[in-house]
């Protein structure tokens, strides 16, 4: 989706809330948060666009990493370098309604992945101290907040226990079958 916004000056915040609301709520956000719920978190939230081909997240970066945001408008790739290699492979392209980044939300540590705007993106940000303050005046609603952002977390957790099993199943076969191939009965007949 290519976007027409040029500045965060151009975001419609009125309508822009209520779209970020309904995102946020919606199933798909996997934060369990009613629709009034979400209205007084995006109240805490702050518009933020990112230009096509930005990357607002840095894998490693430990400076910049208390937020999350709720993408609005736009796509963007999550990255990361993985072992023995220098260039980032693309872990997934999310769209409107993702969540970014709320790992570092909830703790300090250096990011996971570098996230980079594919098109132009307009995201709704959430700071930690932005939480904090929310637990204070709404305690409830950031609770919950806290809890859907948890399972969110969780729920990637598990997919990646499942793909570590997979990898792990592979690697094995491809074991057995490189042993198989290496015994002297192979050598044998191989001669």
């Amino acid at each position: 989706m290519s976007s027409h916004l040029e500045t965060v000056d151009q975001i419609p915040v009125s309508s822009g809330a209520e779209l970020a609301a309904t995102l946020l709520s919606a199933p798909e956000a996997l934060t369990g948060l009613t629709l009034e719920e979400s209205r007084v978190v995006v109240s805490y939230m702050k518009p933020r666009f990112f230009p096509a081909q930005t990357v607002f997240i840095r894998e490693g970066d430990a400076s910049d990493n208390g937020f999350m945001a709720l993408l609005i408008e736009g796509d963007v790739v999550v990255e990361r370098v993985t072992v023995s290699r220098t260039e980032p492979v693309t872990i997934r392209v999310l769209g409107p309604g993702a969540l970014i980044g709320e790992i570092g939300l909830v703790d300090s540590e250096p990011r996971s992945a570098s996230c980079t705007a594919s098109t132009d993106v307009w995201c709704a940000i959430l700071t930690r101290d932005a939480v904090n303050a929310m637990i204070s005046r709404d305690p409830m609603v950031a609770a919950r907040l806290l809890l859907g952002v948890s399972a969110h977390i969780a729920e990637r957790l598990r997919d990646t226990n499942r793909q570590l099993k997979l990898y792990a199943r592979l690697a094995t076969a491809m074991r057995e079958e490189l042993a198989q191939g290496s015994t002297p009965n192979a050598v044998r007949k191989a001669e």
